[in-house]
């Protein structure tokens, strides 16, 4: 009896909410598109992080919005999809209401998988490699389940329109510029994926978190960025042997 052919995809950094209600719903109409011309042949799907501008979940409530793309999940998890999340920078409170709604597995820490006879390096990619100091300061503090607790007990109309407001301004000072390649040596994802292979060898090392779509040789492997779909509309396909990185583009 032969293998069962693998179609597994990747994409990252959806961003939905941003920059404005009726922006962010024409996106996930996009990407729920995108979903359904996947959806007969896929046999897992990688969300590599920040599908949503801002998500938090408290006890008894999740962010009321996104219904689109949610129940296209659903949808594939219930026609057998593996589904894999990983937290990003804008969205690493989840807290178990995707896994629990969803049956997806959701990631907070970079994970090591085995595809065919490939081997996959995946994580979001925020906090990784050299650099982003004052963020990895902040990233601690974010995790930290004290200050989790303190948040969640600030009014959800609170919480969330603060929220909102930093990450406008991040955005607003960090868009511009993770819309070019700094070169080898200052992309600290890039020497973050130098540093891995001299620990062990991956085939492929993929991340979202950049913005920009990016596929570089290091030495036999590949470090790979997937993009955005706030620009780039970008997303990763492996059939089971090779890697692609595409562009989706509605017929």
């Amino acid at each position: 009896m032969s293998e069962k052919t693998e179609h597994i995809y990747f994409a990252s950094d959806f961003h939905l909410g941003a920059p404005d209600h009726s922006t962010s719903l024409e996106r996930e109409k996009k990407i729920v598109t995108w979903l359904n011309s996947i959806s007969h042949h896929a046999t897992e799907i990688y969300l590599m992080g920040d599908l949503f501008d801002f998500w938090f979940e408290y006890k008894y409530v999740a962010p009321k919005s996104f219904i689109r793309l949610l129940g296209k999940l659903a949808e594939l998890s219930d026609k057998g999809v593996q589904l894999h999340i990983f937290t990003g920078n804008h969205d690493m409170w989840m807290f178990g209401y995707l896994e629990k709604e969803l049956g997806a597995k959701i990631h907070h820490e970079p994970v090591i998988k085995t595809h065919g006879n490939k081997k996959f390096l995946l994580a979001h990619g925020d906090g990784l490699g050299p650099g982003e100091y004052n963020y990895k300061f902040i990233k601690k503090i974010f995790r930290n389940r004290f200050f989790q607790w303190c948040y969640a007990r600030i009014h959800p109309n609170l919480a969330f329109s603060i929220a909102n407001y930093f990450s406008r301004r991040s955005r607003k000072s960090n868009y511009e510029a993770d819309a070019q390649y700094l070169g080898d040596e200052k992309e600290w994802l890039f020497q973050y994926c130098k540093d891995r292979l001299k620990e062990e060898y991956f085939d492929f090392m993929i991340f979202g978190h950049r913005h920009l779509p990016i596929d570089r040789p290091i030495e036999k492997s590949r470090y790979i960025n997937l993009g955005d779909w706030i620009k780039y509309d970008s997303y990763g396909y492996f059939d089971g042997e090779n890697f692609y990185l595409k562009e989706f583009k509605k017929s």
